[in-house]
Formats: C-alpha cells, structure tokens, sequence
C-alpha cells in the first residue's frame, strides 16, 4: 500500500505540474470537490509550496543543533531516500542519520530546500542520492545538463559550509511505471558516469548503488525491486553497507 500510494503521488504530481506548466487549473478524471484530502493537500502545496518546505519544516525545528562529538549524516533525495526508514528502518535506528528525503521529486526542488532542509541541520556528511525523477520528467523536460548543474550546486553548497559530500549513483531503472514511454537506462548511465568522474575531480566520495544492482538491461534486478525502482528490504540490503562504508570514508577526508 505504502509503494502504491508513493506511485500515486508521483502521478499525481505530474498532473499538477503539467497543468500549471501550461497555465490550467488541475485537471483530473473528477472535479476538485471529489478530490480526497490528501490529494487537495498536494495540490495546494505545487501552488504554494512548489519545493515542499513544510514537510519537514517543524521536524527539523524539534531537531536541533548536533550534539558535542555528534557524526550527524543527513540523507537527500527523493522517493527510494524517503522509503527507506519506512522498508528498512534498522538502518537508521540508534544512528544520527537523519532523513530527508521527498517522493516525486527533482533536482530543483532538492537545491531549493537545501539550506533549510540540509546546511542548516549542521550535518558533518550529506548523502545526496538525486536525479531519476529529472529524468523521468516529473517536473518537466530537463538535460542531463541541467540535472548534472544542480547535483553540482548543492555538492557546493554543502562543501562552502563545512559538510562533506557522498554524492550516490543513480539506481539502475529500465521503465518508470507512471511514465512508461521513457526509456531512462540510457541516460542513467550517462548521468552515473558525470557524477562518478565530478566526484573524483572534486575530491567528494562516490558511492555506487548502481554496478551491484543492475540487470543485463541496466534495469533495477527484479529480486531488489517490486516496481522496477523502489528498492524493496533485499534493495535497501545491497544500499545499507555501501552508504555505510561511504559515510566511514567521507567522514575520514580532510
């Protein structure tokens, strides 16, 4: 149920987003007064909240500065971050890893809200795992370019102000179920490639979610995935030792 309603909202979002892209008002198989709650909730945050500031606006406020001696990690992203703590939350138990990760979204939103949502929690690593939902469209057409540009800026971001950098492969994905006339492997390849050698050039960990999880097509192997890519509990098995072992040698570089 969990899975369905995440593919729900990402539909969803994309709807809204090509509506207001051409300057409609949502349009759907019913009208806005049959909407449920939460799908009006949604609809008025794309007009009012396009980068979803309020989802964790009074979590990060209880939050609070790190504590003396405190390795807090923070981990950005999109739907397969937000999933995680939910399908596997024995990874994040009793650790200072702290979540925030959104479904549905992109690149842009994630640099928006990365000052209140990452620098200013004081983290000494960010995990930013980022750029399949570009791919995909979800909040219009974007190059690699762009995506590549905005990884870019929040690995910025983040080392101007003291935080070192994991910047994660994308995970391997042959169809999105919500769009399925893309063909994404492809790209992610050459999306993985950029960021792989970014890193290297910029002295940033790269960690590779990508090489143990791909199939012959370069799709997400089907034991680690029910949709094809969200990780299901063996996926997030693979993902917890290699974010573990990056955070380790983030945390190590000078």
């Amino acid at each position: 149920m969990k899975r369905i309603s995440m593919i729900f909202g990402i539909s969803l979002t994309l709807v809204f987003m090509s509506q207001f892209a051409n300057g409609q008002d949502l349009k759907t198989d019913k009208p806005l007064k049959q909407l449920t709650e939460w799908e009006l909730s949604q609809y008025e945050n794309m007009k009012t909240d396009w980068p979803n500031f309020a989802r964790y606006r009074e979590a990060n406020e209880k939050l609070g500065l790190p504590g003396k001696g405190e390795n807090r990690v923070v981990f950005m992203g999109n739907s397969i971050t937000d999933g995680w703590s939910d399908v596997c939350p024995a990874f994040f138990a009793g650790k200072p890893y702290i979540n925030r990760g959104i479904s549905g979204q992109t690149t842009p939103q994630m640099l928006v809200r990365f000052r209140a949502d990452v620098i200013n929690l004081k983290p000494k690593v960010v995990v930013i795992l980022a750029g399949t939902n570009d791919i995909a469209g979800n909040t219009g057409p974007a190059t690699l370019e762009m995506i590549e540009d905005n990884l870019a800026s929040m690995a910025e971001l983040a080392k101007m102000n003291g935080i070192k950098v994991v910047l994660s492969s994308v995970l391997p994905a042959f169809q999105y179920p919500w769009f399925p006339e893309q063909k994404p492997a492809e790209k992610i390849v050459a999306l993985n490639k950029w960021i792989k050698a970014y890193a290297e050039k910029n002295r940033f960990v790269y960690l590779d979610y990508f090489t143990p999880m791909a199939d012959e097509r370069n799709g997400l192997k089907k034991e680690y995935s029910e949709d094809g890519v969200h990780p299901n509990l063996s996926g997030y098995n693979v993902m917890n030792p290699l974010a573990e072992k990056a955070i380790q040698k983030a945390l190590k570089k000078k």
